[in-house]
């Protein structure tokens, strides 16, 4: 805040309020001056209010002082008026700091929501600045980009195409190379993945997602991963990666394979024929 309006804060000692006695002084004479003034009246809307305090105020500022000449307004027309700068072009925001890491997408997930960074900064850390109106990235100290913030339905996209590689065979990962991973776990699991793709309009948004899938791989194994994929496909139009992942932590692909299992071996189980029981066995 001091940044942004030029000034320099000098904070006084917590719990030391004769630090700073005038001020507190001023405000408890500015307070039972307005307060007391307006006590008994009714308003009906802020602005009602608001103006009739800024009336109070004035009367308030330019009451002579007892002890001395001068009053609270010409002391300060006549000695700090002189220094003052005009307030900067837009209104100072809290904001809110994070860190993120530029996914192969060349996006970041900040509060659920993905926006894009110049695709040089894959792989690396940034700190992320979050107003309610702006996110504004910066590495190493430096500003990279800035969005407006989304709001609403989560995991949306902002992107901005000049963050793009401009040809995107020569990047790292892309839709080839994902599809054939899946082509390698099996038929079920490339499905899903090529629906992750056919649901975004860019075919870098799909990247993280198709990732996590994939990755599954490493802690569940290719076999049931294929298995989990196929279980989500019979029973979900768009499986995403949240479901496989639910699948697998649940063991429904082996409930599902089990039950199946079951079931052949009743469909084609060797038994005795009846004249085994019939007593011809004995006779």
């Amino acid at each position: 805040m001091a940044d942004h309006y030029d000034t320099t804060i000098l904070p006084t000692r917590v719990r030391r309020p004769k630090d700073k006695a005038a001020v507190e002084g001023a405000v408890g004479d500015c307070t039972i001056a307005i307060v007391g003034k307006l006590r008994n009246r009714k308003f009906f809307s802020f602005e009602e209010l608001n103006e009739a305090i800024l009336k109070e105020l004035d009367t308030f500022n330019s009451k002579p002082f007892q002890k001395k000449e001068g009053s609270r307004k010409s002391v300060y027309m006549d000695e700090e008026f002189p220094f003052m700068k005009p307030l900067p072009k837009y209104p100072f925001e809290l904001s809110e700091w994070k860190r993120a890491k530029v996914q192969l997408n060349y996006h970041i997930s900040v509060e659920k929501m993905n926006y894009s960074v110049p695709y040089e900064y894959v792989g690396h850390y940034v700190d992320v600045k979050l107003t309610k109106r702006s996110v504004t990235v910066y590495y190493k100290m430096n500003q990279v980009c800035s969005h407006d913030r989304l709001y609403g339905r989560i995991n949306q996209y902002s992107t901005n195409e000049s963050h793009m590689p401009e040809n995107h065979q020569r990047f790292l990962w892309n839709k080839d190379r994902f599809i054939r991973w899946a082509a390698s776990i099996g038929e079920s699991t490339t499905t899903v993945v090529q629906k992750l793709f056919n649901r975004y309009k860019v075919e870098e948004q799909a990247y993280k997602g198709c990732m996590s899938l994939l990755k599954l791989s490493d802690k569940y194994g290719k076999t049931r991963l294929e298995d989990a994929c196929q279980l989500a496909l019979e029973h979900i139009s768009q499986p995403s990666y949240r479901n496989i992942r639910m699948i697998l932590q649940s063991n429904q692909d082996r409930k599902k394979k089990t039950q199946t299992s079951q079931k052949e071996t009743v469909e084609y189980a060797f038994v005795r024929g009846k004249d085994y029981y019939g007593g011809k066995r004995n006779g």
